[in-house]
């Protein structure tokens, strides 16, 4: 007999032996035990779940003379006889081949005969999403009101591509991604049945390829019994996966978070020119970097990732040395790459531009990029890690500062509508302070400086949608300087009263502080007379207890 590959030699024959998808196992068993039997069915979900295997033993339980617990026992003549594919009760066709409207007309014709041996004639028609509007027209009034022989089972990957006339028309069932831990199951117990030795790492590594979807991870292991003549090993299910060598991802990820660009861009040459491809690259990369992410959130970080210790070991040391802020960021770049790389004409070069970008955050000036950046200065400042001289200090804090300032302006642009917020401790010191020394006292500005404060102040208000309102109140206030303190003036009372409110004053006060401005006052100045009232007023005083009627 020819070979057959694991997923069609393990492939179940009975609910009992389906991996997970309970919900559907159950409903359809307790509709064949209540003799509940729909007419038409649509299983939709990923591939490789198990819609065409179910839609098979369904198909089979359905018309067995003596099921157990819903599922056909597999003895009975009517069981043998589907079992071997020469019975006509049970038609499957490939709607991708036979999407024509002839196909459906000829089907609706043929639904019209008895079935041959069993109670039912069961049409399973695959990756129906692929028929024509015009096939789907034709089969579309035999679908709602078939003969009492007819059930019709429609399986799909992309459910969204039916009609809706269809979908309204069958009982919809939607198939779940297999879980890693039943994954890792359904391999071990085909290993065992083969006699194949493993080692718990390699398995993981298979389910994990797998990516939920059985057929795949089956086809993944069966390549894998193949290669190793003796017990599977965790590299050897690398070998087969085509991953490039452990150890130089993960040298390649520790230069890139460690922004070493020259190392980053070293090692991605080594890796190309051993023959791996860039998309495979891409892919290890970010596979390492989930690891370093799990590694440093979860507790139970060994448990999730299931690794060799010398491997986990080696991930753990490499996600000590960098923040979550830059592990996402590097993560997001190279996601970026790997999609940009498929309408891409040079991958390599595309995938060798993002690495310099995650090595280079200088260049990037992306929000978490920045906060990367400021977390490594200061984690060297606070460490000793380099040493600086006193004369250096101030301008190595103004970077710092600096930094912290455009991290300010980008999550303000990022904010959508104005919001109220708590008076926040201030984080980047005047863009006007000068240090005298290592404690950076402030000086006080000229009169020059004076001058131009409120422009500023004015100008620094139009830089995002947040302010709008408060440069609208402030566009026609008077101002002046008492000292250091600036006073501003207004003579409506309802601007007044908007900018003495404690969130707006709060911010008005970060803001001038930001030009080197220590305080500010808000006063309600009496409107100027005009001439009539200057003659009214005048009237009141000469005619003292004279009602006067202003008209």
């Amino acid at each position: 007999m020819a070979y057959l590959a694991f997923y069609r030699t393990f492939r179940p024959v009975t609910f009992d032996t389906v991996v997970r998808q309970e919900h559907i196992v159950r409903t359809l068993k307790n509709q064949i035990a209540a003799g509940k039997i729909g007419h038409a069915y649509l299983f939709c979900g990923p591939r490789g779940t198990g819609k065409t295997t179910l839609a098979k033993i369904f198909a089979r339980a359905i018309n067995c003379e003596n099921p157990k617990d819903g599922s056909p026992c597999g003895k009975c003549a009517t069981c043998k006889s589907l079992a071997s594919g020469a019975s006509l009760d049970i038609s499957e066709i490939d709607a991708a081949s036979n999407n024509g409207v002839d196909e459906m007309r000829d089907l609706r014709e043929k639904v019209q005969y008895p079935p041959v041996s069993g109670k039912y004639k069961v049409y399973i028609i695959d990756e129906v999403h692929m028929l024509t509007a015009s096939a789907f027209n034709a089969v579309l009034k035999t679908l709602e009101e078939p003969p009492a022989h007819a059930v019709f089972i429609l399986a799909t990957t992309e459910p969204q591509k039916i009609p809706a006339t269809i979908l309204s028309r069958c009982m919809r069932f939607d198939f779940k991604l297999i879980p890693q831990k039943d994954l890792e199951g359904l391999i071990k117990s085909v290993f065992d049945k083969t006699g194949k030795t493993y080692e718990e790492e390699a398995v993981a590594a298979i389910a994990r390829a797998g990516a939920g979807s059985a057929r795949d991870s089956l086809s993944i292991a069966d390549m894998c019994a193949s290669y190793a003549n003796g017990k599977l090993t965790y590299d050897d299910v690398n070998a087969v996966l085509g991953s490039a060598d452990f150890s130089s991802i993960a040298n390649l990820a520790e230069s890139i978070l460690t922004e070493d660009a020259s190392a980053s861009l070293s090692g991605v040459e080594e890796i190309l020119n051993t023959g791996k491809g860039a998309g495979v690259l891409v892919k290890d990369l970010l596979n390492f970097l989930n690891n370093c992410a799990i590694v440093k959130i979860c507790k139970n970080a060994n448990e999730i990732v299931n690794l060799p210790a010398e491997t986990y070991r080696r991930i753990e040391e490499v996600a000590s040395k960098c923040d979550g802020h830059k592990i996402l960021r590097v993560t997001e770049i190279l996601s970026k790459a790997e999609t940009d790389m498929r309408y891409s004409i040079s991958g390599r070069i595309t995938l060798e531009t993002a690495v310099l970008k995650c090595a280079m955050p200088q260049t990037d000036y992306n929000l978490d990029a920045l906060i990367g950046k400021i977390n490594l200065l200061e984690g060297k400042l606070a460490s000793g890690a380099v040493t600086v001289k006193a004369e250096t200090k101030p301008a190595l804090k103004q970077e710092v500062r600096a930094e912290k300032k455009t991290v300010l302006q980008l999550e303000e642009e990022q904010t959508p509508y104005a919001q109220s917020q708590p008076e926040q401790k201030k984080v980047q010191p005047s863009m006007w302070e000068v240090s005298d020394n290592i404690t950076g006292k402030p000086r006080s500005l000229n009169e020059n400086e004076k001058q131009g404060v409120f422009g500023k102040f004015i100008r620094s208000l139009r830089t995002t949608h947040k302010n709008a309102v408060l440069f609208t109140l402030c566009m026609d206030l008077g101002n002046s300087f008492d000292g250091d303190k600036l006073i501003l003036t207004t003579e409506s009372e309802a601007v007044y009263k908007g900018l003495t409110r404690t969130d707006n004053a709060n911010f008005i006060a970060e803001a001038l502080a930001e030009l080197g401005v220590p305080s500010h006052e808000v006063r309600l100045v009496k409107k100027d007379e005009s001439g009539f009232d200057r003659a009214v007023n005048e009237l009141r005083r000469n005619f003292e207890g004279t009602d006067i009627e202003i008209k």
